[in-house]
């Protein structure tokens, strides 16, 4: 039964990921906004839903499926902010820096071991 429940859990990570990116895919498709702007609109998007309390709901029940995305980018800033704010103003600014700072820290550790271990070169067609 155990299997039945971890199979459930990746499969509901995997529908609201995928769906996520489709509708990322489509943006990419169908307009003509760079990737930097997309990604700032789904991350300004996860922001917009927490801040609404529709996000929170999402996560519980898809997990990684929707923390992963950049949209959960946008959720972990402003859940974040929120709890700072609880606490006062100063902490409504910083807290959203205490909230994501191990994933960027992790990012940036491993991003310069892998630049130790790795030339990097330009590629060519």
């Amino acid at each position: 039964m155990e299997y039945v429940n971890i199979l459930l859990m990746f499969l509901k990570a995997f529908a609201v990921g995928g769906l996520i990116c489709a509708i990322a895919q489509l943006v990419i498709n169908f307009t003509d906004l760079t990737a930097g702007k997309i990604l700032v609109i789904f991350m300004l998007a996860g922001i917009a839903l927490t801040a609404l309390g529709l996000y929170q709901p999402i996560v519980e029940w898809a997990g990684a499926g929707a923390t992963v995305p950049i949209s959960g980018f946008g959720y972990l800033l402003a859940n974040g902010a929120m709890r700072g704010a609880q606490e006062g103003l100063f902490q409504a600014l910083t807290g959203s820096l205490a909230a994501a700072s191990a994933g960027v820290s992790a990012a940036v550790i491993f991003s310069f071991i892998m630049a130790l271990i790795f030339r990097s070169h330009t590629k060519y067609n």
